[in-house]
């Protein structure tokens, strides 16, 4: 059995250094768990920081960064499918390393679709279909859920109307053709989930700093890249703050002071949102241990040799 070392969080706490670290101690690989870093020549805005697995002898192998062109979309099906793939890859390999890897990342959703093992619909959105149900209640769209198919609303997760909406994305697609549904993992895993935190003036100050280095890096250059290439105006909408607000810049709608302005606003609340999302995961049944500030790679790892010594 593989066993997984989550390493979560929001976005600027030093995922990236501390989940490096650990995977080149353990002599094992790190699968990405990022949306947005799966797209080659997001670099910048996404945080890649590939210097962080190059800084090591041997550098440690990443897995599910630069693996999609940035024209096309990349869903959390696929995602998952990837995933579980990496992991079989790196336990056909053999051997004790090939008992762990580690995953680090901000992306709630793939992380837990992963962790709980989720029956993913293979079905694209349909913009049509969200925007003609738009504005209804919960209440109303479970009871259309349930009279068009009772099996499919038993199924699903009728918790909020975005989930239902997604269930009905997918009763629409098998009107025209069968569904395919995600396979489970080839390679059975346990997984044992940390999380990063950091102090909120601390965390929104560290944004800040981040956030001025990558834009006197080339953040913006980045971009005009993107857009050279043929990138729509409405593709780098859906591509993430970093890219919505610097096209917008680009293009003249904003000066540089209110693109510089709304993308620190819009990655506070990010990260706000983030520590939420991974504060819920352990009401949704996968426990979290955070992490202090100055716990790292060191703390992970003494986890990792008493479990090992708890089970040898």
């Amino acid at each position: 059995m593989m066993h997984l070392l989550v390493l979560c969080g929001p976005t600027a706490t030093g995922k990236t250094a501390i989940a490096a670290e650990l995977a080149h101690r353990l002599g094992t690989e790190l699968i990405s768990a990022d949306s947005r870093q799966v797209y080659r020549g997001l670099d910048l805005g996404t945080g890649k920081d590939l210097h962080e697995y190059r800084m090591f002898d041997p550098p440690v192998p990443y897995h599910l960064i630069d693996i999609a062109d940035p024209q096309e979309g990349y869903s959390l099906y696929r995602y998952q499918q990837d995933c579980f793939d990496s992991m079989a890859a790196r336990a056909a390999a053999g051997g004790v390393p090939s008992q762990v890897m580690v995953m680090a990342g901000g992306t709630g959703m793939y992380i837990e679709a992963v962790l709980r093992r989720y029956r993913i619909a293979n079905v694209p959105e349909n913009p049509s279909l969200r925007e003609s149900l738009r504005g209804r209640s919960r209440e109303d769209l479970e009871a259309e859920l349930k009279a068009k198919d009772p099996e499919l609303a038993a199924k699903s997760d009728l918790s909020s109307g975005k989930r239902i909406i997604r269930a009905l994305e997918v009763w629409h697609a098998g009107l025209v053709k069968p569904v395919e549904y995600s396979r489970p993992p080839a390679v059975d895993f346990s997984f044992s989930v940390f999380a990063t935190a950091m102090e909120r003036t601390a965390l929104r100050a560290r944004i800040d700093e981040r956030l001025e280095a990558r834009l006197a890096a080339g953040m913006v250059e980045e971009v005009e890249s993107l857009l050279a290439r043929g990138l729509t105006r409405e593709r780098m909408q859906v591509l993430g703050m970093e890219y919505r607000e610097i096209s917008d810049y680009l293009q003249g709608s904003k000066t540089r002071e209110e693109m510089i302005a709304g993308l620190r606003h819009e990655i506070h609340l990010l990260a706000k949102r983030q520590e939420t999302y991974f504060r819920g995961m352990a009401r949704r049944g996968v426990p979290v241990t955070w992490l202090h500030p100055r716990e790292g790679a060191a703390k992970i790892l003494e986890y990792w040799e008493n479990r090992g010594a708890e089970n040898g």
